[in-house]
C-alpha cells in the first residue's frame, strides 16, 4: 500500500493509536515523583509538542515483526522517549538554547542544575522500564547507545571551530549523536517481538539510516532548507558555531573572500546578527543545501530497502512512507 509521505506520521500514528496512548501514560506514571520540580519539570518538555518519533518507530518495529504482546514494547518505547528528553535537556544546557520546539527551554525556567538533574532521573527511568521489557538484550542495546549518544555530543564538542572537518568525521558524528537513537529504538523494537535475526538486521539498519536521514535534513532546516519559507526558525547551528555538512560543503566550495567570511562569522567573539543572512545565501548558492538533502536521500533509500527483508503490513509500508517524509519535509 502506497502511503503519501505527507501523512505519513499521520498514518503511522493512527495505526498504533491505542499503542501510544499506552506510552503517553506510561511517560506521565513514571514522570511521577514527590519532589515536585521533577514532574514539573519533565512535564513540560516530555508535553512540549514532540512528535514522538523515536518511540512510535519502536512500536512500529515491533508491529512490524509480528509482535503479539505489546506490553514490554510499550514500556522499551517509553524508555526510548525519556532517553531523547533527557538528551534534549543536556543539550540545552551544552548548547545555551534559549528555546526548544517553540518554548523557552526548561533551563531558562528552572536552571540549568535542575535541567541537567532531572535529566538523569529520566535516564533512570529510561533503564528501570528497559528492565521491565524482560529482555537483558533489549538493556544491552539501549545502554550501548546511550554511551554512544554521549560519546558524539563530545565529539561535537571536541570539533567545534574545525571549518575543514571531513564529511566522513561529519558522519561519524551525527551517527553517534543522532542516528544510535534511532538505530537502538528500532532494532530493540525487533527484539521485543522475538523476530528472526534477519528482521532484527534489517530494523537495525533502517533505524540507522533513517537517523543519518533525519539528521542531515535537520542540518539543512537550520539554513531553510532548499526554500525561504519553512516551518521553523532557522539559524539555531549558525548561532551556535556548530559545523554542519551545509557549512562544509558551502566553505569547501567557496572563493577565498567567502572562506575569509566563514572564518570570521562561525567565531562567536566575532560573529555578527547579520551574518545569518549571507551565510544562508552562501549555502543555496553553493549547491549546499540541495547536496545535502541528495546525501539524506541516499540514506532514506538504503533505510526502505531494508524494509524488504519484512513480511508485508501496513507497518511496513508505513515505516517506508515515514523515511521518504523525512527528507520530504525540507521543500
Amino acid at each position: 500500500m502506497k502511503i503519501d509521505s505527507a501523512n505519513a506520521f499521520q498514518t503511522l500514528s493512527g495505526l498504533l493509536d491505542d499503542d501510544v496512548a499506552a506510552v503517553e501514560a506510561l511517560l506521565t506514571e513514571r514522570a511521577a515523583s514527590p519532589v515536585s520540580v521533577i514532574p514539573n519539570l519533565s512535564g513540560y518538555i516530555v508535553s512540549a509538542g514532540g512528535k514522538r518519533l523515536r518511540p512510535l518507530i519502536t512500536l512500529a518495529a515491533a508491529k512490524a515483526c509480528g509482535a503479539t504482546d505489546m506490553t514490554p514494547v510499550h514500556c522499551l518505547a517509553a524508555a526510548v522517549e525519556f532517553i531523547h528528553t533527557a538528551t534534549l535537556l543536556h543539550d540545552d544546557v551544552v548548547d545555551e538554547s534559549d528555546l526548544r520546539r517553540g518554548k523557552p527551554a526548561a533551563k531558562n525556567v528552572w536552571g540549568n542544575s535542575a535541567s541537567i538533574l532531572v535529566g538523569d532521573f529520566l535516564f533512570a527511568r529510561a533503564f528501570t522500564l528497559m528492565v521491565e521489557t524482560g529482555r537483558l538484550s533489549v538493556l544491552d542495546i539501549l545502554s550501548n547507545a546511550s554511551s554512544i549518544i554521549a560519546e558524539g555530543e563530545v565529539h561535537q564538542l571536541a570539533v567545534m571551530g574545525q571549518l575543514d572537518l571531513p564529511t566522513e568525521e561529519y558522519l561519524r558524528i551525527i551517527e553517534a549523536k543522532t542516528a544510535a537513537l534511532f538505530e537502538a529504538a528500532s532494532e530493540s523494537g525487533a527484539v521485543c517481538a522475538d523476530a528472526p535475526e534477519e528482521q532484527v538486521r534489517a530494523m537495525q539498519a533502517y533505524g540507522k539510516n533513517l537517523g543519518l536521514a533525519f539528521q542531515l535534513v535537520d542540518d539543512a532546516l537550520d539554513y531553510g532548507g532548499t526554500t525561504s519559507v519553512i516551518g521553523k526558525s532557522v539559524g539555531d547551528d549558525f548561532r551556535e558555531c556548530k559545523i554542519t555538512l551545509p557549512i562544509v560543503i558551502a566553505r569547501r566550495r567557496g572563493s577565498a573572500d567567502d572562506k575569509v567570511f566563514w572564518d570570521r562569522a562561525l567565531n562567536p567573539e566575532t560573529q555578527e546578527d547579520s551574518d545569518l543572512a549571507h551565510a544562508i545565501h552562501l549555502i543555496r548558492s553553493t549547491g549546499a543545501a540541495k547536496d545535502t538533502l541528495a546525501e539524506a536521500r541516499s540514506y532514506v533509500e538504503i533505510a526502505k530497502k531494508s524494509l524488504q527483508a519484512l513480511p508485508a503490513s501496513p507497518y511496513r509500508d508505513a515505516l517506508s512512507s515515514l523515511a521518504d517524509f523525512c527528507v520530504d519535509r525540507a521543500y
